[in-house]
């Protein structure tokens, strides 16, 4: 069988599994038992197909957008944490440089697989893991969502993972994966709980999560930069979890789940009687309101993706996306 008969037979599948569990969907709500649009009834949030088109369409409205420091050509295709930190990039990039980015890359993600959970009500959502040719050697998650079939897939959630760290997920017979309720109490944290527990370690540390970059090493470089001679720093974060930023959860094969969650974060900085805050760089500036003279406000929002066990131990941080969205001086 060719390379190319293959995908047609895989895209038949994947279609003929849709159109069979929505005729169920429909059969079973003209018996009255069940409400239409799959409400109740779980059905794989799209086809390996168009999961593919949607990944396609968000990479070209992305280069475009990119190309042009223009965020209004790729703001129907992002949303949540993305949105905010793509719109924020792209806004500083048209302030400094109005023409367009001279230095653009086109994005090209390659390799692409797609896990697609079985589920009833909306969101609908999917993930595509990819190769990307920025950033360094990464694997790209990209978290789809939308809210109704007329509706276009957006990216929600970006982080990058290290080649060879994304788990394996737990599948059906067809191929679909499962999506782990917000609520769900069989893991060691619960999903609905994780943007919260992890600020709170931020802060207090402990042992919810395991030592890495994003945790210990953050806590640690955050301690080092607090101790700078005549700038005080200081940090506030905020879990965020309402709407397009609610967590959203992929049962993997040990029984546990990967997480993709959203923080809010304030950094601080003071300096003291008869000095200033060093003058931050163009992008930061294209960003700031009121003038920087003693401090300088930061706001950021975060997208992680992290690896939650089942029953009990520690959290292990996948992936964290942190952009600049604003700043205020003073």
């Amino acid at each position: 069988m060719t390379r190319e008969s293959s995908r047609r037979r895989l895209r038949r599948r994947d279609r003929n599994a849709l159109i069979a569990a929505s005729l169920t969907a429909m059969s079973l709500t003209a018996s009255g038992c069940v409400v239409v649009h799959g409400e109740r009834v779980e059905l794989p949030a799209t086809t390996r197909a168009e999961a593919a088109k949607a990944l396609a369409a968000f990479t070209q409205a992305y280069n475009k957008a990119d190309e042009a420091y223009d965020s209004s050509l790729d703001a129907p295709y992002v949303t949540g944490a993305l949105s905010d930190i793509d719109a924020a990039r792209l806004k500083a990039g048209h302030a400094n440089s109005p023409a367009g980015n001279a230095d653009h890359t086109a994005l090209k993600l390659t390799d692409p697989k797609f896990t697609i959970p079985k589920k009833a009500g909306w969101p609908r959502w999917f993930v595509a893991d990819a190769k990307g040719n920025k950033g360094g050697d990464f694997r790209w998650l990209l978290v789809f969502t939308r809210y109704g079939l007329n509706e276009r897939w957006q990216v929600s959630y970006l982080t990058l993972a290290v080649p060879g760290t994304v788990p394996a997920f737990k599948t059906d017979g067809d191929g679909w994966a499962e999506a782990v309720p917000a609520g769900s109490a069989r893991l060691a944290v619960r999903p609905e709980e994780l943007s919260r527990k992890y600020v709170t370690y931020l802060k207090d540390g402990g042992e919810a999560f395991a030592d890495g970059r994003n945790t210990s090493g953050l806590r640690a470089d955050r301690a080092k930069a607090a101790k700078r001679p005549g700038l005080v720093r200081q940090f506030i974060d905020e879990p965020l979890t309402h709407g397009d930023y609610a967590p959203l959860a992929l049962r993997t094969a040990d029984g546990g789940a990967l997480v993709f969650f959203t923080t809010h974060h304030y950094e601080k900085q003071t300096a003291a009687a008869g000095t200033s805050v060093p003058v931050p760089n163009k992008d930061v500036l294209a960003l700031t309101k009121g003038e920087v003279k003693q401090s300088l406000t930061l706001e950021s929002i975060a997208n992680e993706s992290a690896l939650v066990p089942a029953g009990s131990g520690p959290v292990r941080l996948l992936g964290r996306v942190q952009g600049l969205t604003s700043a205020q001086g003073g």
